[in-house]
């Protein structure tokens, strides 16, 4: 037997072969008994629904993209993103739905979004895609922030980079630390944090609210930003480069865990000691940030939490519910064993 088709399972059902669409596509139009005996036929023929078929009828694929700012390669070795997917799926598993993430094609993001067939967009940082955001408003595909700046008419869910920053910088300065190195996350600002947007902007407040109130400043010698890729490799560059310096700092406060854990296997590669020589925090509290020795001290945001909530959401858009919503959910400070007082 050939490939099966709607019409052979109409034929074998008793039914019109617009009965075996709407009992695939939109099952409330048609009674229950009636729906169950095709899905049976169906089954009992072996018939598997063509998506692009499908997707052209009822005017949705089913699946979420998710806009993330690298490579497929680099991005999947990211632990930030992994718990922000595993609320993502879980939205996706309640509510129906599928997902895929969409890199950047050919180096463009508006690219990438033209050819990603989807429903809607999570976006990961508004100062990254504000061509793709236009591109998106003009076409009316629903979307979502995340870890953006706020904007009128688009839903968005942040954290309190801010207040968790804050925490993260007072902590060390109580602890007596003053030749501090902020390593930020890589922005294409070569460090001029005056110009950051965003994720970066809101830490950076934070940081420097703390230090205000310390009677510092960052002035490129005690306090210091150093930019960082948002990897491992970024964290051990980092660190190999500031411990040369004639006086390197005794305290790192990283805008990521991953690029503080990057710092505590580079030091323990060129004998320094961890918080003994050099105090090191982050911020995400990734599931890494556990288990890493010493554990480490760090800002904790809710990212699993934070994937399920934009993805539900963006749902509500996909589905016809526009109500915009905004969300700052909380980050608070975790001690843990990498950061030492200097003034005990």
């Amino acid at each position: 037997m050939g490939r099966v088709t709607i019409k052979d399972i109409a034929i074998r059902a008793g039914v019109s072969r617009t009965a075996v669409s709407f009992a695939f596509n939109q099952p409330n139009r048609l009674p229950e008994a009636t729906v169950q005996r095709i899905l049976e036929v169906a089954e009992e023929l072996g018939y598997v629904p063509n998506p692009i078929a499908r997707s052209m009828s009822t005017g949705h694929t089913g699946v979420i993209g998710i806009l993330v700012p690298q490579p497929i390669t680099e991005i999947i070795r990211n632990p930030f993103l992994s718990e922000f997917l595993v609320g993502v799926g879980e939205a996706c598993t309640a509510m129906g739905y599928n997902f895929m993430l969409v890199p950047p094609f050919e180096g463009s993001v508006q690219r990438a979004v033209g050819r990603a067939v989807v429903d809607g967009f999570l976006i990961i940082g508004l100062e990254v895609y504000k061509s793709a955001v236009m591109v998106l408003k003009q076409r009316g595909v629903p979307f979502v922030l995340v870890d953006g700046d706020p904007v009128d008419e688009v839903s968005v869910v942040n954290v309190d980079d801010e207040g968790g920053a804050y925490q993260a910088m007072k902590y060390v300065l109580t602890a007596g630390h003053r030749n501090v190195a902020i390593f930020s996350i890589r922005s294409g600002h070569n460090g001029r944090y005056h110009e950051y947007t965003g994720t970066l902007k809101r830490r950076m407040t934070g940081y420097l609210k703390a230090l205000h109130e310390f009677g510092l400043e960052v002035d490129g010698s005690k306090i210091f930003v150093m930019e960082c890729a948002s990897t491992m490799n970024g964290g051990q560059y980092g660190f190999q480069k500031i411990w040369k310096r004639k006086h390197p700092p005794t305290a790192i406060i990283a805008m990521s865990d991953i690029i503080a854990i990057g710092v505590i296997n580079a030091a323990y590669e060129m004998n320094a000691r961890i918080p003994e020589d050099i105090s090191v925090v982050g911020f995400d509290n990734i599931p890494y940030s556990r288990i890493v020795i010493p554990p480490l001290t760090t800002v904790a945001q809710p990212l699993s939490g934070k994937g399920k909530l934009a993805t539900e959401i963006l749902i509500k858009h996909i589905e016809g519910k526009e109500t915009i919503e905004h969300h700052n959910l909380p980050t608070y400070l975790i001690e843990r064993r990498s950061v030492k007082t200097l003034n005990a």
